[in-house]
């Protein structure tokens, strides 16, 4: 009985742990430890974010990752559709939204679209990425992109009242971001920085990061788990490329008995010696004795190929994206596993655009666009003051994710359509479509056909086919 007790009081102690996660011993002498999160991603976020930039700079399996995660995050653009609920002013302000696209960089550089594309990159290489919402002389939305360095991470303070900042990010007594603290200019310009912040209020800023951990003050770098990784398999691969140079260096080497040198090229330095550079294929003269030997490098085997490949899996999984995506190398890759591989990457991608690109910048933009066309009246809203929500809600279509087969993924679409099992919004939807502006197209183009004495069949092939037009006469089932 007294045993038992024993061990009931010994729950909770450090001698009675039971995962060996928690426990302690020569395996676990040396480990490094994370005992806050928040404060560990502050200190690291500034070396992290330097080593990433370097690398994606230098390295083409950085610069591969960082556009991978570019590219299937925002593609051609993530574009809004406006869900209100009169058709006529949803057609008006997708037309708006549209045509501002072009405009909306603040710098002229690029479209809105672009600006995603652009932040998107960012965020994945720095860890985050601001945009600030500004108006032109003529009260037009313009989006400017700021360098995530620009917003101070060093500045730390306690502004008062409850009121503090922290690595550049001003929040109140309840933990509500109010500004944001940004050098006036980019650090890095030629001429020299303003090194004074200016104070801009968070809901003219987007503040674009993934967050890991709850009350996350800044973004981290996304290759933080590869980076070291990186660094390894960049040096790895440079060593190896040396190895094979000095490997490939034949030289021949003559000896004169006479000890006099021949007339080769290079300078002599008076002892019958030939100053020149080692080339493939050159001729040196030696005097007579007079010998040397070179190492014997061993050319690159299977063995040391099989570990880069296996580092460079690893450092995909640390990126989150495929292998054969990050290398290019498809050489051990079948049908069912990219596709397999793809639907996961995809379904992560999928999760970042809605909750974190949509969120902290499409949807934002989007609210203040239609709010600044409205007020200054190049957008008629009645009502709008009592209830801005039915012009402010919209809906955000992501590009279309090409398959490895799309033939089958169509017939399987239609036979979901088919059976009732998805709508024809979504399947059009997920092809990076509107629904109204695809069948207005398709209305168009029939009745345009019609006018030209034109007659297309319709598909007859596959699962869930339409039926072929009977009203047509056979001669007119030919285009």
């Amino acid at each position: 009985m007294n045993r038992f007790l024993a061990r009931i009081l010994s729950f909770g102690k450090p001698s009675a742990r039971s995962y060996d996660a928690a426990g302690g011993g020569r395996r676990w002498r040396g480990f490094v430890d994370m005992p806050n999160q928040i404060a560990a991603q502050l200190a690291a976020r500034g070396p992290v974010g330097k080593r990433a930039r370097a690398l994606v700079a230098n390295n083409p399996l950085a610069a591969s990752g960082a556009d991978a995660w570019g590219s299937a995050l925002v593609g051609t653009g993530i574009k809004p559709q406006s869900t209100h609920p009169d058709g006529a002013v949803r057609a008006d302000l997708n037309a708006s939204f549209e045509r501002w696209t072009d405009a909306a960089d603040a710098e002229g550089c690029t479209d809105f679209y672009g600006l995603q594309a652009l932040a998107a990159r960012r965020m994945v290489v720095d860890g985050e990425a601001f945009a600030t919402l500004t108006h032109d002389e003529r009260a037009t939305l313009k989006v400017r992109l700021l360098d995530a360095e620009q917003v101070d991470p060093a500045l730390h303070r306690d502004a008062g009242g409850g009121v503090r900042i922290v690595a550049g990010v001003e929040f109140d007594s309840s933990g509500r971001r109010l500004a944001y603290h940004a050098f006036r200019e980019r650090p890095g310009l030629p001429l020299g920085t303003v090194l004074d912040t200016v104070r801009l209020p968070a809901e003219d800023v987007c503040h674009l990061f993934r967050a890991d951990v709850p009350g996350q003050v800044r973004g981290l770098s996304w290759f933080a788990p590869a980076l070291l990784r990186l660094a390894d398999y960049d040096a790895a691969s440079d060593a190896q490329l040396m190895r094979q140079k000095v490997a490939a260096l034949l030289t021949g080497f003559i000896t004169d008995p006479n000890g006099v040198p021949a007339d080769f090229q290079g300078a002599g330095d008076g002892l019958g010696n030939l100053d020149g550079g080692m080339e493939p294929g050159s001729l040196k003269v030696l005097l007579p004795g007079q010998d040397i030997r070179f190492s014997d490098p061993a050319n690159v085997g299977s063995e040391v190929i099989e570990f880069m490949k296996v580092t460079a899996r690893e450092i995909a999984v640390g990126l989150g994206v495929p292998y054969e995506t990050l290398t290019g190398d498809l050489s051990d890759t079948n049908y069912s596993s990219i596709r397999a591989g793809l639907v996961e990457f995809r379904r992560r991608v999928e999760a970042i655009q809605h909750h974190v690109l949509v969120f902290q910048l499409c949807r934002p933009v989007w609210r203040r666009f239609v709010t600044t066309e409205i007020l200054s009246g190049r957008i008629a809203a009645p009502g709008f003051e009592r209830d801005p929500e039915p012009w402010l809600g919209a809906r955000w279509i992501t590009p279309r994710q090409e398959w490895v087969d799309p033939k089958k993924d169509a017939e399987a679409e239609i036979a979901a359509i088919g059976a009732g099992l998805m709508s024809r919004r979504q399947a059009v939807a997920a092809r990076g479509y509107d629904l109204e502006a695809l069948d207005a197209e398709i209305a168009a183009d029939t009745a345009r056909a019609a006018g030209l004495g034109l007659a297309f069949g319709a598909i007859t092939t596959g699962p869930g086919a339409l039926a072929p037009k009977e009203d047509l006469a056979p001669e007119e089932d030919a285009v």
